[in-house]
């Protein structure tokens, strides 16, 4: 008892005191509301406001207070980044408050529960995805979809000068290959000559408006729209009303089908497992956004940054002829010798992650690495867009594309903590379809690579915008070139 009292006099001292001591780590503030007008004046630049704080605490720590909000701890610290995502993880659950965000457009799929939901279902999909049969099947998928379906959109665009939003195109082509893997149907997205599937437009609606309520100022805006079904909300609802529609029919078809023979996608090794529906439903959903977003937005800023660097492009382009003398399809062997491809992956999202932030909330008081104090309820924040731009973690080039930076002397990839580049997330949570993303991504840019090239139409900087995966505004339009030495 005296012990317990002992400890809890320590522990309160030292998160005052360290309260103090990073007090003036925190944006500009007002007494009760804390520093709301500060957040609403740059709540359309948040990304580029929380890295320059962050470049300006010697801990790249901040603390961020505002008005019907948590106490917010946002850091680019890869010992705090440990600390969250591995050493304490039991402290750092999602939490409600980020559930909640998410609860009506991902339910209790596995990216949106904490607890035993999270264990089952971590369990089961951390089996399957380490099946080699799931590898194989994910190559073939990619070999059908590339051949057949992707590379000849290129060369219809290339023979008849068409202008390409390649942005559009890597997320028709990504959701396409999701789709196979997850639910073993092809919605043929790829068909430039269909209007878009009206799944995929209320996936785009469910993943803009949830995202919509995590940038509210004040979280009670959002909630009495949901309550009274207006604006986003009502949009919100009408966009998960139909994807959980639509992918329940899937399910129940599925279940038909089984009944005749397996099959290798996931959404049959799943209800093999004898999960309830609607975990199913949410889990499938869960993988369809998360694969069909994320690989497409890393793709997609690649060749962007490939079309300004001719350099590195042929680096990428001389990789790609060098692995089976460019004449086949790749296999999984192949995919894996290619290393300055995986490099410039890397470096592509070091600068532009597709997820540029996650969030956990503190189920009891504590203190992180760099002694900055959390209290229980607290969120925590680790910022992988800011993470990437830290002068202390990539030196005074930071700003730079350099794919080199992955390699050590020897020529080999580097080992690089996921705590210092959390883009996959890291610890217990690390992402389980991170092989399989490399796999689809190295596939796209040696096949498209070694046959073309592209030349933006507009030639001014892309903005980079954020929602639950980041996106270019305005798409990146191109034009569609052979590459000429073939």
């Amino acid at each position: 008892m005296i012990f317990s009292l002992l400890l809890s006099v320590t522990l309160g001292f030292l998160l005052f005191s360290s309260s103090l001591k990073f007090k003036k780590f925190t944006p500009p503030s007002c007494p009760a509301i804390g520093c709301l007008i500060s957040f609403y004046k740059n709540r359309y630049r948040l990304l580029d406001w929380y890295t320059q704080l962050l470049s300006e605490s010697k801990t790249q720590t901040i603390v961020v207070q505002r008005f019907s909000a948590p106490r917010t701890v946002v850091t680019a610290n890869p010992n705090n980044v440990e600390y969250i995502l591995k050493t304490n993880f039991e402290n750092f659950p999602k939490g409600k408050p980020f559930t909640d965000l998410l609860g009506d457009f991902l339910g209790v799929g596995i990216f949106n529960v904490d607890g035993e939901k999270w264990s089952l279902q971590r369990k089961l999909a951390s089996h399957e995805f380490s099946a080699k049969s799931l590898r194989e099947f994910v190559v073939k998928i990619l070999e059908d979809e590339v051949e057949n379906r992707l590379l000849p959109v290129l060369e219809n665009a290339a023979e008849n000068n068409i202008i390409l939003d390649m942005q559009e195109v890597l997320r028709r082509f990504a959701f396409d290959t999701i789709c196979e893997v997850s639910l073993g149907t092809n919605p043929s997205c790829l068909d430039l000559s269909r209007p878009v599937p009206p799944l995929v437009e209320a996936f785009d609606g469910a993943s803009k408006f949830s995202a919509m309520r995590g940038v509210e100022p004040v979280s009670a805006v959002w909630k009495c729209k949901r309550a009274l079904n207006l604006g986003s909300e009502k949009k919100l609802k009408e966009s998960v009303n139909f994807i959980h529609s639509s992918v329940n029919e899937i399910i129940q078809a599925k279940k038909r089908k089984l009944e005749k023979g397996g099959a290798n996608d996931l959404l049959s090794r799943f209800l093999g497992a004898g999960l309830d529906d609607e975990m199913v439903r949410d889990m499938v959903i869960s993988f369809l956004m998360a694969g069909r977003d994320t690989t497409s937005a890393a793709l997609t800023w690649l060749f962007w940054l490939l079309s300004g660097q001719p350099d590195i492009e042929k680096h990428v382009v001389d990789e790609a002829f060098s692995i089976n003398n460019g004449e086949k399809s790749l296999n999984f062997d192949d995919l894996k010798e290619m290393k300055y491809i995986k490099a410039c992956l890397c470096e592509s999202m070091r600068l532009y992650p597709p997820v540029v932030w996650d969030s956990k909330h503190a189920a009891k008081d504590n203190i992180l690495p760099d002694g900055t104090p959390v209290y229980k309820g607290n969120r925590v924040t680790y910022f992988q867009y800011g993470m990437g731009r830290m002068e202390e973690l990539w030196g005074k080039d930071r700003f730079e594309f350099r794919p080199d930076r992955w390699f050590d002397e020897t020529g080999l990839l580097k080992s690089v903590s996921p705590f210092k580049f959390p883009i996959f997330q890291a610890g217990p949570r690390v992402c389980l379809g991170k092989e399989m993303a490399f796999i689809q991504m190295k596939y796209v840019v040696a096949s498209v690579l070694r046959r073309f090239e592209f030349m933006p139409v507009n030639l001014d900087r892309p903005i980079f915008v954020p929602l639950l995966t980041a996106y270019m505004a305005g798409g990146f339009n191109v034009r569609v070139r052979r590459r000429r030495w073939l």
